[in-house]
């Protein structure tokens, strides 16, 4: 009887092929599945139709398809939930939320600074900082830093006649924070990861306000970036020369609020100082203008451009 098998060592002779050739022939039909073994010991082969063989090359590629969809499945069951989860979460909170007290600000800010991801900043108007304050931020700011959170402040240039405010500049920035200052007063804030910013609330210095909703939360960074562009890097070793720089800025925050009308009182917190401070900056402005009334003094300014030379004028330097 005929036999429909073939052995490796019996390859046929083909006119004008190369025995070499007809062996590679032989192996590429078997690695296609087109010639398959039909002994135990694999020496003779036989030839299957074209569909087993696409049948027996596709088999393991479907297998890693089905092994791929079981995984994703696996994932799509596992993460779904969390994902769903979150997004729950973010749907309960509050677009805006009320801190009736100082308790409540400090919970909310731990909650906030354990949960930041990538940035941070804060403005801080009014001068120098209460120490208790500084204190109680200082642990907070620290653990932020060492996470590898980036971190920028925004103070008033008068922060930097205060001693503790400067310690703790110095401290933070050791630690890789960013510091600069500004002369007029700002909003008083700090953002999350874009994503959420505390504000101040008006009238309440001792509440505060979490604002969640994106357009509003845009805006504030928006706000905090154009200060940041004109800000000055806050110098934690205030010497004589820088110190007639920020006397001689702060005196020309001041003429703005006075061409402007503001009375002593908001002129002071603006710029971040006492009242009595302020009024003796003034007594002085209006001393070097020739000024003998606010009045006066206003029209002077005007008059003059506000443009008064004041880092020349006697009596202008930041001793005061």
């Amino acid at each position: 009887m005929e036999r429909t098998d073939v052995c490796r060592d019996e390859l046929p002779h083909v006119d004008g092929v190369s025995p070499d050739d007809v062996a590679a022939a032989f192996r590429s039909l078997a690695e296609r599945r087109l010639l398959l073994p039909v002994s135990e010991e694999n020496e003779r082969y036989a030839a299957a139709p074209p569909d087993a063989a696409v049948e027996a090359l596709i088999s393991p590629v479907v297998q890693q398809a089905r092994t791929a969809q079981d995984a994703a499945d696996r994932l799509r069951r596992e993460l779904v939930p969390v994902y769903e989860s979150a997004l729950e979460r973010r749907l309960r909170q509050p677009l805006f939320e009320e801190l009736p007290d100082v308790g409540s600000v400090r919970r909310a800010l731990n909650r906030f600074a354990a949960e930041a991801k990538h940035e941070v900043l804060t403005s801080q108007p009014g001068g120098g900082r209460n120490e208790e304050v500084l204190q109680e931020s200082m642990g907070r700011t620290e653990a932020m830093l060492e996470r590898g959170i980036r971190m920028r402040t925004l103070y008033q240039h008068t922060a930097q006649y205060n001693p503790g405010t400067t310690a703790y500049v110095e401290i933070v920035t050791g630690l890789g924070a960013e510091v600069r200052t500004l002369g007029e007063g700002f909003m008083r804030m700090i953002a999350f990861d874009g994503e959420i910013v505390v504000i101040e609330q008006k009238g309440n210095p001792k509440a505060a306000l979490v604002v969640r909703e994106p357009s509003v939360v845009s805006f504030a960074i928006a706000a905090f970036e154009l200060m940041w562009l004109q800000a000055d890097l806050f110098p934690v070793n205030l010497g004589r020369a820088q110190a007639i720089l920020v006397s001689d800025k702060t005196k020309e925050d001041i003429i703005r609020l006075l061409v402007q009308g503001e009375p002593d009182k908001v002129i002071a917190r603006r710029m971040g100082m006492t009242v009595r401070t302020c009024q003796r900056h003034i007594a002085k402005i209006m001393e070097r203008l020739g000024a003998k009334s606010r009045v006066h003094a206003g029209y002077l300014l005007r008059d003059s451009g506000e443009n008064l030379g004041l880092s020349d004028a006697p009596g202008f330097s930041g001793d005061d």
